[in-house]
């Protein structure tokens, strides 16, 4: 269980610390971008492939007892979980990366980014905290908290690092979105449809899950079904 909290420890401070802060640019600017990003690539994989041996190999220490409430609960999150992502790797987003440039354009959110301009950290959210309700163990905790922490964290620092670097563009674009889903919609400063999101999309998204719900077990060796 050691190894998996410093596995994790580890993975965190490389994105929350670094990553995320101002000490990103001294790394640049000392180092050039490419050099930064080779280096932080390699470190960041490797921390992530420690983090998922760590959890493999970790003992089974529960938490609190499998509740098949909490699996419903889960299961129906994750589908919305499955279409963000398909959203979030499939709709151009200032706030992905190397999507900055888009910033400049007049019209800079369109579809799932006028309902959170972080929808795979929105997606990561879902999922994690999914893992930790419906698993109840400890290393699930360690493991999958690590990743809810990074999401929930992430577009504070995302946003400051791009209203840092791309002021003027940065503050229109913010005055359409919001990072919590459907809050720029409710506050009247945008508007969307789902067809303005996608609903080929959509389609892959909810294709995602059911692929995710039937090989989980041969996959991941554990079987998510509720009425196991």
């Amino acid at each position: 269980m050691l190894s998996l909290f410093l596995a994790s420890l580890l993975f965190f401070a490389i994105h929350a610390l670094i990553s995320g802060t101002r000490l990103r640019g001294v790394l640049v600017a000392r180092l050039g971008e490419g050099v930064y990003m080779g280096l932080f690539s390699v470190v960041s994989a490797g921390a992530l492939f420690w983090v998922i041996l760590s959890y493999g190999s970790a003992p089974q220490v529960e938490i609190w007892p499998d509740l098949k409430g909490l699996k419903h609960v889960s299961l129906s999150a994750m589908l919305l979980a499955s279409v963000l992502m398909v959203l979030a790797f499939t709709t151009p987003n200032p706030t992905a990366a190397g999507g900055e440039k888009s910033l400049a354009r007049v019209q800079a959110s369109g579809g799932i980014i006028k309902v959170t301009r972080h929808p795979f950290l929105v997606a990561v959210s879902l999922w994690s905290g999914c893992h930790i309700l419906a698993n109840g163990d400890l290393a699930s905790l360690i493991f999958f908290g690590g990743f809810l922490a990074l999401s929930l964290i992430g577009p504070r620092q995302i946003d400051a690092k791009r209203a840092l670097k791309y002021p003027k563009d940065w503050s229109r674009f913010a005055d359409q979105t919001s990072w919590l889903p459907f809050a720029a919609i409710l506050q009247g400063r945008t508007k969307v449809t789902l067809a303005e999101i996608g609903w080929g999309r959509m389609a892959i998204g909810a294709v995602l899950y059911f692929l995710l719900f039937f090989l989980h077990g041969w996959a991941f060796g554990v079987v998510p079904h509720p009425f196991t």
